[in-house]
């Protein structure tokens, strides 16, 4: 989304923040005595993984799907979902503490007793917007057991647009029951590739994993539908992330937009749901989705993610590649076509819905109630108290309307 880099900006480089410290028990103010990690700013998810697995005994935590997300930062202050939220919620839901330095240029260490407001805000409330983050103190959990489902429908199969769609359908049409079990389900949707690189089932075996998606696989053979998929069960979760999911191409020029699909949206528009990623991928979007419901593995929580995230079903990233040094006019196109009509047709058919901060369109209209929902005035108020000037800036965050960039990008300026 661009938020890591700006012209004329000063950037903070965390990356040498290595430090990493596990406790069997954290002592910390809160009734919570569990298992905890207090990890640096620099570190990235596949190596908290390993570093976690390594414990004795191992544990898990609440991490991303994408191995080189840094943990600590915008991640987490986003919200941060992740193949275990399903079972345990957002990553936000785990913080136990932060180590910040404020606008002001004050170290703080902010928890549930020290700074209760900003620590609420930290929690999910907007990346780049109340503090620099040096560390974070988030829950482990026992390493568990997992299994993994791996499903393709793609060209090689049918070559008939309404079969292949069809069978999109009955794949998507059962987020709901995804999640109940949950289940955290990671895919690519274009025309005539739909591949599913897997449906996890945390703490489930090979049979209990094949139960679940046995009614969508039975709907494919009774419609002949044609499909290939694997199932497989892993001694832990730890083993499935590294032998499951597949590594990604990064450096790709594109504009993204998203849409988060609750319960209710698939419950009662599943169909226009489904039509419109349809829509996307046939006017040239790549859909990257997740299903996932973080309101399964934590049904509240008091922190400032977006309360929608406890309807969630499904979240859809739509991509539109555009090349880098397109004209203006061709880039300004691109973004009507993402902004205005596929990601009108998502919003259309998810009333229910909303946006994610992290991986979203920064022309999103009403960005406000589409990311932080019934949150934002609670956070335009910490963000006035904790950076009255402004020194912290990432659009579409908290206090950001109240700036505006200028001069094909190189001003940033306060608005009169």
């Amino acid at each position: 989304m661009g938020r890591s880099t700006g012209y004329g900006s000063l950037i903070l480089n965390t990356h040498s923040f290595k430090d990493v410290s596990f406790t069997k028990r954290y002592d910390g103010p809160g009734s919570y005595r569990g298992g905890a990690v207090t990890v640096g700013a620099g570190i990235q998810g596949r190596e908290l993984l390993r570093l976690a697995h390594a414990q004795d005994p191992p544990v898990v935590f609440v991490g991303g799907e994408c191995p080189t997300v840094g943990f600590a930062g915008g991640y987490i202050q986003g919200g941060g979902h992740g193949p275990l939220s399903s079972f345990y919620g957002m990553a936000a839901d785990q913080v136990l503490a932060f180590e910040v330095v404020t606008a002001s240029g004050l170290y703080l260490t902010v928890n549930e007793r020290l700074f209760p407001e900003l620590f609420w805000a930290l929690k999910g409330g907007g990346p780049s917007t109340f503090a620099a983050v040096l560390s974070v103190t988030v829950k482990t959990f026992p390493d568990l057991p997992a299994a993994a489902v791996g499903f393709d429908l793609n060209f090689t199969h049918t070559l008939d647009p309404n079969v292949y769609w069809k069978g999109v359908d009955a794949f998507h049409s059962r987020a709901n029951r995804w999640v109940e079990n949950k289940m955290f389900v990671y895919y690519e949707l274009m025309p005539f590739r739909l591949h599913i690189q897997p449906f996890i089932g945390p703490n489930m075996t090979k049979a209990q994993i094949d139960e679940v998606v046995k009614p969508m696989l039975d709907e494919l053979d009774a419609e002949g539908i044609p499909y290939s998929s694997w199932s497989k069960e892993y001694s832990s979760y730890y083993d499935l992330y590294l032998d499951a999911f597949e590594d990604e191409a990064s450096g790709m020029s594109a504009l993204i937009g998203g849409r988060l699909f609750t319960q209710k949206d698939m419950t009662e528009n599943a169909a226009g749901v489904n039509a419109a990623q349809r829509f996307a991928a046939e006017n040239g979007g790549f859909i990257i989705g997740h299903v996932v419901g973080p309101g399964v593995g934590m049904p509240s929580a008091d922190n400032a993610v977006n309360p929608k995230w406890r309807e969630a079903a499904s979240f859809s990233i739509m991509s539109y590649t555009i090349e880098g040094n397109a004209t203006l006019q061709d880039k300004a196109a691109a973004q009507n076509l993402v902004t205005n009509v596929i990601g009108q047709k998502l919003r259309d058919a998810s009333p229910n819905g909303a946006a994610y901060v992290n991986e979203g369109d920064l022309e999103e209209p009403n960005w406000q109630q589409a990311y932080w929902g019934s949150n934002y005035r609670r956070l335009y108020f910490l963000k006035k108290l904790w950076d009255p000037l402004g020194v912290f800036y990432a659009r579409t965050t908290p206090g950001t309307e109240d700036w505006e960039v200028i001069d094909n990008g190189t001003r940033l300026c306060k608005k009169l």
